[in-house]
């Protein structure tokens, strides 16, 4: 299936299958990554004119704000990048800069076409490893520098006495490896090859907030004026198999091919999910300057706008990249926004809070369906588990009520009673070893019960 052929309702049925509820906003997500595939079979004068209609997601935590965007990115191959607002102060201040959102974003992107180019040459570079590997364990091949210009470390270690390599094994016929390689009979045999040696860390005064841009242009000055230093180490023959494939795949990879391609994924397809957003919003009663609110919904909005953004891999312009912000406005509200901010963000829908059956549909339905990730869990060291209808549905009452009583933590709240109802099977997992252990209505308010009856339920349950 090809991106193009994603209709809305596909796309809705494929987060269905991992995301409860939430249908407006699915359907909002659904339309605007539509219009991004209509808007790349329109001619090219027009193609430049259509923007992204922004979208402001409004609801309490854990109710799937960050899972849709995660999941939308996940579904076509998208840079997908997750950024805290709060993490970032006006420019001219301590903290991080609004233009690292896409400098993180590149880095995604030209992570993930490195992924997909290496795997495309997995095959040659495993048939290149493969005669690499005859050749040094039938002699023929002897790990070593080849030549090329000297290091400045190898020029002050001339002088240093070294010991005379040992005399050269006669070779063995290269055919007779390779049949012993295939038979799987030299797996555990030992042989020497050549590593890069890695890159020291820089300091970390530079990895600090403000620095870390600083500090990664450094090592990457560093590390190409320096030359690559290699280093001999004995490992199995499975290990240098895969060392030998990596190498051979960095080889047939082309790097800037690699860069340039990102760069155009992330200006056509990229995706920013701005969380915490009503943590930026300015308050009237306030005084002085606001460098970690308004002022940094000052610097978002040339970004969110359209702007060119410089990063070590090249200029990245952010014209069509879809920007997705979330909040709870448990305080505030979206028209607290600056009115240019609001602008940019004309799509807005509100997540629901949600119920009980919503609840027992998390616990059972999606493909990551937390019951059967704890199921998993047990069922690798031989212990079953079985959950009853009512003992689901009374972790679900549970919940919902928790939310409701206390701060509404959404979907959260099942991780902590989950871990309370099954902490003792879990902790003495290995006296059940064998056995299929049921968890019913009463083992559930079993194992609450002295929770339950303290009024007081926050320094028990989160």
């Amino acid at each position: 299936m090809t991106e193009i052929n994603l209709t809305p309702q596909m796309i809705v049925e494929a987060l269905d299958k991992h995301i409860i509820g939430q249908k407006r906003a699915k359907r909002a997500v659904a339309i605007a990554l539509r219009n991004r595939q209509r808007r790349r079979l329109l001619p090219p004068e027009l193609r430049e004119e259509i923007r992204p209609k922004n979208i402001l997601m409004i609801g309490p935590t854990g109710v799937g704000k960050t899972e849709i965007a995660r999941r939308l990115a996940r579904l076509v191959n998208a840079p997908f990048i997750k950024v805290e607002a709060t993490k970032f102060t006006e420019v001219g201040y301590v903290g991080r800069d609004v233009e690292s959102m896409i400098k993180d974003l590149v880095e995604t992107a030209v992570r993930m076409i490195k992924e997909e180019q290496t795997a495309a040459v997995q095959e040659k570079a495993r048939a290149n490893a493969e005669n690499r590997l005859v050749r040094i364990l039938s002699g023929l091949e002897k790990p070593g520098r080849k030549g090329g210009p000297m290091g400045i470390f190898d020029m002050f270690a001339q002088d240093k006495a070294k010991a005379p390599p040992p005399e050269p094994a006669a070779p063995v016929d290269p055919e007779e490896i390779r049949k012993k390689f295939h038979r799987g009979e030299l797996e555990n045999e030992t042989v020497e090859i050549e590593v890069e040696e890695s890159t020291p860390v820089m300091p970390g005064f530079l990895n600090q907030s403000g620095l870390e841009e600083i500090g990664q242009g450094l090592q990457d000055f560093f590390s190409s004026m320096m030359p690559k230093r290699m280093r001999r180490r004995r490992v199995t023959v499975a290990e240098a198999r895969e060392i030998l494939t990596q190498q051979e795949a960095e080889k047939l990879v082309d790097w800037e091919e690699c860069s340039r391609r990102a760069l155009t994924r992330v200006e056509e397809s990229g995706v920013v999910f701005l969380d915490e957003i009503d943590k930026v919003c300015g308050s009237a009663g306030e005084k002085g300057p606001d460098v970690s609110r308004e002022g940094v919904q000052r610097d978002i909005l040339p970004i969110v706008e359209g702007c060119t953004v410089w990063t070590k891999y090249g200029p990245v312009n952010t014209d069509h990249i879809l920007f997705i912000a979330a909040g709870a406005f448990h305080t505030s509200k979206p028209s607290d926004l600056i009115p240019e901010f609001q602008g940019r963000f004309p799509i807005r829908v509100e997540l629901k809070a949600l119920t009980v059956e919503d609840f027992q549909k998390i616990l059972v339905e999606p493909e990551n369906a937390l019951l059967k990730q704890e199921t998993a869990l047990l069922q690798s060291e031989d212990v079953t588990l079985e959950f009853s209808p009512a003992a689901v549905k009374a972790v679900a009452e549970l919940a919902f009520q928790l939310n409701k009583e206390q701060e509404n933590i959404g979907a959260r709240r099942l991780y902590t009673i989950l871990e309370q109802v099954l902490e003792e099977i879990s902790f003495n997992a290995p006296d059940y070893k064998g056995q299929t252990v049921h968890i019913s209505k009463d083992f559930v308010h079993q194992r609450l019960e002295s929770i339950l009856k303290h009024t007081d339920l926050r320094d028990y349950i989160l």
